[in-house]
């Protein structure tokens, strides 16, 4: 994974605005009308072409895909994965449920009724290997359109972790838990090193460490969501063990829903489970109302050799464009803390997390990714210069 010695890079955390025409044709697919398989690969790969050129118009050093052949950045696995035809999962956020009048709000999004995630009810293998290399030709293609190399661009590409799998998906068939882990991260396994022999950075997508907290595991005192989320990332681990760290991000993730998020467990609390997962950088949330504060846990906890940060410098759930000056300071408070040379900018969150699911204005999406990149630009000023 790229590491300036120059300046501050900008990337994000994965997902980008569909089309609308593809949002449609997506749609029906998840509900079961039937799609030319073939016109929706090529309006998925156009689609990237166009979501990687806007990205680089808005000044993103570290690009992807926007996740458009994908229903949501988790769900996504059952299309790829046999063994999930059990009856679909409901779950409840538990800061949600302190205010019922906003859950009605939230879980009335149009989106919401049309994620599928039904539950495991036998054994888990891969069922269609091709689709995470599609995935790769299609960013590799329109890496090569903005010509990448000579723009000093880095192509990345998200996947759902082990854990967030297992947070989405009911285990019906297996054991135990753990056993249920197992299964996940072996099948996994052929979609991640299929990424990283491609030259892309493998993201993994992990908002079952800080999500699940509020969601699956709240019943769990914090020793024991600790070790937990330990067990989450010895099977990330596991399942990643022949991929460099260097070729891998993680983004740490506490929901990309606009709710309270007070019941959100704490950075502090689980930040040292976290840094024992190879992945090289950690992406994670760090500009919204309840996590932006978070970046003095690295004034007592020391960010381990070898580890990147990306702190969220944009939010991902709001139509504020934030100010350039703000998020160079955002940058500089990481920058002081752990390294000039450790920070990446990022987003909170992604900007698409499930089709027809869009809380900030395409438009105004690309217009916050402009104002991160000049952001970077004045921190870099500030910084290295």
């Amino acid at each position: 994974m790229k590491r300036s010695t120059e300046r501050f890079l900008t990337t994000h955390t994965g997902s980008l605005p569909r089309p609308d025409d593809l949002i449609r044709m997506m749609y029906a697919k998840e509900e079961g009308v039937p799609v030319d398989p073939q016109a929706l690969a090529s309006r998925v790969r156009e689609a990237v072409a166009e979501v990687v050129r806007k990205q680089a118009d808005a000044g993103v050093d570290l690009v992807n895909d926007g996740e458009l052949s994908k229903p949501s950045y988790a769900t996504y696995i059952k299309d790829r994965l046999s063994g999930f035809g059990g009856t679909g999962n409901t779950f409840v956020y538990q800061d949600l449920a302190d205010f019922p009048k906003l859950a009605q709000r939230v879980f009335g999004d149009p989106g919401r009724s049309r994620r599928k995630t039904p539950a495991c009810n036998a054994p888990i293998s891969v069922r269609d290997a091709a689709a995470a290399r599609t995935d790769v030709d299609n960013l590799k293609a329109a890496l090569a359109q903005v010509k990448a190399q000579e723009q000093g661009r880095e192509g990345f590409m998200s996947a759902a972790s082990p854990g967030v799998v297992s947070l989405f998906f009911r285990n019906d068939h297996y054991k135990d838990h753990d056993a249920y882990l197992e299964a996940i991260a072996e099948a996994m396994r052929d979609e991640y090193e299929a990424v990283a022999k491609a030259g892309i950075v493998l993201q993994i997508d992990c908002p079952d460490l800080g999500m699940g907290r509020h969601i699956q595991y709240a019943a769990l005192d914090l020793d024991e969501f600790r070790k937990r989320i330990g067990a989450h990332i010895a099977a990330l681990n596991h399942a990643t063990r022949n991929i460099a760290p260097e070729q891998m991000r993680l983004h740490l993730c506490w929901g990309n829903y606009e709710g309270p998020h007070h019941r959100d467990v704490p950075l502090a609390d689980i930040i040292d489970v976290v840094f024992t997962a190879r992945p090289h950088a950690i992406s994670l949330e760090a500009a919204n109302p309840r996590h932006a504060h978070e970046y003095t846990v690295f004034e007592t906890v020391k960010l381990p050799a070898g580890k990147v940060l990306i702190p969220g410098v944009i939010e991902s759930k709001s139509n504020f464009i934030e100010h350039p000056e703000l998020i160079a300071q955002r940058i500089g408070r990481y920058a002081k803390l752990v390294g000039r040379e450790n920070v990446i900018a990022g987003s909170d969150c992604g900007y698409g997390t499930w089709v027809g699911q869009a809380a900030v204005d395409p438009d105004v999406v690309w217009a916050k990714m402009a104002a991160m990149a000049e952001g970077a630009r004045i921190a870099t000023r500030q910084y290295w210069n």
